[in-house]
């Protein structure tokens, strides 16, 4: 027989690894794109906003009709307006860090991309994003408020602004914070506005927790910041109120995300 027609020994094939190699998870823009979507769509979400949006318009026109507004500087105004947001934005927070546990997206979310703390960190990036544009109509709806009453617009400090923008942001991780740890959102949102609130009550009306509250009470370490005077000790004590209400529940609720099964 001839050899040309002999068969060659067969040799293993083996699989082609570049598609495993070269294939990309979803990019991270995008996953901050579509949490920035779903925070939006959602008729709760666009509620939310609305209502954030009306709170500051209506505290501004209520001060220009019934108040001495000549009186108010626009930091006053600023103040006021933004006081509604230091409890609707941790509820916005909440609403992102609990929607695929509320709506059941979850099997959906993780499958399409299985490394959940991307999905972490991008719901935190997109709530801080969103609270800015909400911030920055705030401080828009303060500044026409001011020009109208006549106490003009002034020149307000970069520690007062920058106080301000900080808490604000602050109390939205705080709301991530408390939505990741429940994975629930109507308790999360009762536990991050109550809890917070409670402690501070006590730690008023109680001497011997009046100390502790100085550096446990996350409304009181943040006024020195917000009136633009903070410093030494009061950075340090700011920075134990956040650990406590933001970091410790950020943390265990990151984990439960990480770890919980999704049905």
């Amino acid at each position: 027989m001839s050899t040309a027609f002999a068969e060659s020994p067969a040799t293993p094939r083996t699989p082609d690894a570049s598609p495993l190699v070269t294939a990309r998870g979803v990019p991270f823009h995008r996953l901050v794109r579509v949490e920035l979507r779903k925070m939006i769509d959602t008729r709760a979400g666009m509620w939310m906003l609305g209502v954030m949006a009306a709170a500051s318009l209506l505290v501004v026109a209520a001060i220009l009709i019934w108040g001495n507004a000549a009186d108010l500087t626009y930091v006053d105004f600023l103040g006021l307006a933004t006081l509604p947001m230091a409890i609707l934005l941790p509820i916005l927070g909440v609403m992102a860090a609990t929607a695929e546990w509320s709506q059941r997206t979850g099997l959906v979310t993780f499958t399409l991309e299985p490394r959940r703390g991307r999905v972490v960190a991008a719901k935190v990036l997109a709530a801080i994003l969103l609270g800015l544009v909400v911030i920055a109509a705030g401080v828009a709806a303060a500044a026409i408020g001011a020009a109208i009453g006549g106490g003009g617009v002034g020149n307000p400090t970069a520690a007062i602004l920058g106080g301000m923008l900080l808490s604000l942001l602050l109390y939205t991780v705080q709301g991530l914070a408390f939505g990741f740890l429940f994975l629930n959102t109507p308790i999360a949102i009762v536990s991050v506005l109550a809890l917070p609130t409670l402690w501070g009550i006590l730690g008023s009306m109680i001497p011997a927790l009046d100390r502790i509250a100085g550096w446990l009470d996350l409304e009181r370490t943040l006024q020195p910041l917000t009136a633009g005077d903070i410093a030494g000790e009061g950075w340090l004590r700011l920075l134990t109120a956040v650990a406590v209400w933001i970091g410790l529940p950020l943390a265990v609720g990151t984990y439960r995300v990480l770890t919980r099964e999704v049905k």
